[in-house]
């Protein structure tokens, strides 16, 4: 049966028209995340900023070495930034913005990609594919290598942290398709705990492969504040569910919104 039949309840649209849908809400989904990442991120971060900036005049004044000049991490006090503060905040938005116009186009070809598989209505798969995108994307690396506000982590080893969360975006990905294989696989199963359980435990069978396999990163010093730390870390997690719990419940809104004159059309028919 083709897919573009108008009584079928699979998700409707060419792929043009899914990724115009995706880049409408994911631009939503980007700047509803900016917002909560001003009001609850951001104080959290001048809160990490004035600490390192603290961190630095003691290291200026009591140093062991008068000689060496103080670290680069901690030179905010000393001279100018290459971008305000407010600069930042500003900033902050076009790059939430900009994200979620990638997501959104990504998620728009997944979906285009994925319809092909389901027979879910198409808000439902907008709504199913979001949240296995947040799990795939966020939650999976956050739970390995959570994020740390400024003046945690050494600058040296950034690049050996980027491909460590690199590598644990791909291990959420293969977790997640396996899920899905496997929620296939058992679909016909009477047994709820199976159709529930099974995909579930292959789920994270995978994850605990992966994070088993890959090295732990911890490089938060003794004396840096827990409640901030965790406050930063849980204000990271909230804004990225509002990317994509705006995400897809705004993708579902448009795709009920265009199929609503399809069915009109082919009740009256």
């Amino acid at each position: 049966m083709p897919l573009t039949d108008t009584h079928g309840p699979t998700l409707q649209g060419t792929f043009v028209q899914l990724l115009v849908r995706g880049l409408l809400a994911g631009l939503l989904a980007g700047l509803l995340a900016g917002a909560v990442a001003y009001v609850v991120g951001e104080p959290h971060i001048d809160s990490a900023i004035a600490i390192e900036e603290a961190a630095g005049a003691d290291d200026h004044h009591t140093g062991a070495d008068p000689t060496e000049a103080a670290p680069a991490a901690h030179s905010h006090g000393d001279e100018d930034p290459l971008v305000s503060r407010d600069g930042q905040r500003v900033g902050l938005f076009l790059a939430t913005g900009l994200a979620g116009l990638a997501f959104g186009a990504i998620f728009a070809s997944a979906l285009h990609y994925g319809r092909r598989f389901s027979s879910l209505p198409g808000s439902v798969l907008a709504l199913v594919g979001a949240g296995a995108g947040w799990v795939a994307i966020e939650a999976v690396p956050f739970f390995k290598y959570p994020a740390n506000p400024p003046a945690v982590g050494d600058p040296e080893t950034i690049t050996q942290r980027t491909w460590l969360w690199l590598a644990t975006v791909i291990l959420g990905v293969l977790a997640v398709a396996i899920g899905i294989y496997v929620a296939k696989v058992v679909a016909s199963q009477h047994s709820v705990a199976i159709r529930v359980g099974a995909p579930l435990l292959a789920f994270l069978f995978v994850v605990g492969i992966g994070y088993a396999l890959l090295p732990g990163v911890n490089e938060v010093g003794s004396d840096f504040p827990a409640t901030l730390l965790w406050e930063f870390r849980l204000s990271s997690l909230a804004t990225q569910a509002t990317l994509w719990l705006t995400l897809g419940l705004a993708f579902a809104f448009l795709t009920d919104r265009a199929v609503r004159p399809i069915r009109r059309e082919a009740v009256a028919a």
